[in-house]
């Protein structure tokens, strides 16, 4: 059973995904601190980076951006990023990755618009299918039908939820990401910094990313916030709707589950494991890494596959984005150490957001890297403490 939790505290607007009563997934913005990624904008390049093989882009934020060779389209084959671009050129860029520390936003030019079902890439070209989708008669009909129907402009990209939509929804997904896309293009002709299409909020971000099997109900805290989130769901999925409801409870709408409670454990370093032991997770400037503890059990494979569903979600609900160092309790077998590697793998392959998982060493280590998406959740929990003081 799963639940989604919509209110505003303060600056923060927070969208929290509650399954079987336990917060699973979390999506935040802090009024004061708007992100970026997804963000489509007119940029102007500022400065050609030989040495970095990228180029410098103002796009509007405090720092410009780094729009990479790799990612400058069309591609030229062993081009360097002075033969692609000039200074002063306007480019049309999405931020794929917020700033971060003293870096600014990674940009592409390879622009993709998700939806729930589709995701559209103006530049690209072709009908992709999801690999979760794996094989099968239902995923054969499903790609005669998406060839035979969607438009001939651009690639797309068919997500797994799309398999057991409404034909009729996704189609009318694939005219809204379109229309989204003919909208941002009526600015390319500005002289920029400008925006052409905002970042999703924590809304659709929400709404687009989450688990579709299972949910209940979308509750939403105050009057005043209800319409914006029927606004937002008429956007992006009418047909949740008739789930939508307006919290009347005695208790706050955030303390189902204790969802207050388990968000503001989200800014501690431990975090125990229900059958013992517990997660110990610090953040550095280069990494960020995650020990396991066994406490007082004796049998460090079952702590290790213990901990592993619990790592995974940590890392999608503090938004943990690079490189993750995760130091497992010392295993003397090589089969117990392949067994914890494929559970962490099957762990983290349900996020949304890139997740790979390597090997690990013969101290326990195991290398675990996840694309930046958006500030860190400690970020924008410290900026709103910062702003009640």
């Amino acid at each position: 059973m799963r639940r989604l939790l919509v209110d505003r505290q303060g600056a923060l607007t927070r969208c929290a995904l509650l399954t079987d009563n336990v917060l699973t997934d979390l999506a935040i913005d802090h009024a004061g601190r708007p992100g970026w990624l997804g963000a489509v904008m007119l940029g102007r390049v500022t400065r050609i980076a030989a040495g970095l093989d990228a180029a410098f882009v103002e796009i509007g934020d405090a720092k410009p951006g780094l729009l990479s060779a790799s990612d400058v389209r069309p591609q030229r084959r062993d081009a360097r990023i002075g033969q692609l671009l000039r200074t002063g050129q306007t480019v049309t860029v999405q931020v794929k990755a917020d700033a971060h520390g003293d870096k600014g936003a990674t940009l592409t030019m390879d622009i993709s618009l998700p939806g729930r079902f589709l995701v559209f890439t103006p530049l690209g070209n072709g009908l992709h299918l999801s690999k979760r989708l794996g094989k099968g008669p239902e995923v054969a009909r499903l790609r005669a039908l998406m060839e035979q129907e969607l438009p001939r402009m651009g690639g797309w990209i068919v997500r797994a939820e799309a398999v057991a939509a409404d034909p009729a929804m996704v189609l009318g997904e694939a005219e809204a990401l379109l229309a989204q896309w003919h909208e941002a293009a009526k600015g390319a002709g500005a002289t920029g910094p400008a925006m052409l299409s905002p970042a999703p909020d924590a809304l659709r971000r929400a709404v687009t990313e989450l688990p579709r099997d299972g949910l209940t109900e979308i509750l939403v805290e105050g009057a005043d916030l209800l319409p914006q989130v029927r606004q937002g769901l008429t956007a992006v999925a009418p047909d949740l709707l008739p789930l939508l409801a307006l919290h009347k409870g005695t208790q706050p709408l955030f303390a189902q589950g204790d969802a207050d409670g388990a968000i503001a454990a989200l800014a501690g370093r431990r975090v125990p494991l229900a059958a013992g032991g517990s997660l110990v997770i610090d953040r550095t400037e280069a990494l960020t890494v995650v020990d396991v503890n066994g406490g007082e059990r004796g049998n460090p494979l079952a702590t290790n596959l213990d901990a592993c569903p619990e790592i995974a979600r940590q890392l999608r609900l503090r938004n943990v984005g690079g490189i993750v160092v995760v130091d497992f309790v010392n295993m003397a077998r090589a089969g117990d150490r392949d067994a914890v590697i494929r559970a962490l793998a099957d762990a983290v392959a349900p996020d949304a957001v890139a997740t790979h998982v390597y090997g690990m060493s013969r101290l326990g280590l195991v290398e675990v890297t996840r694309a930046r998406r958006g500030p860190p959740l400690a970020d924008l929990l410290q900026a709103e403490e910062t702003e009640k003081r």
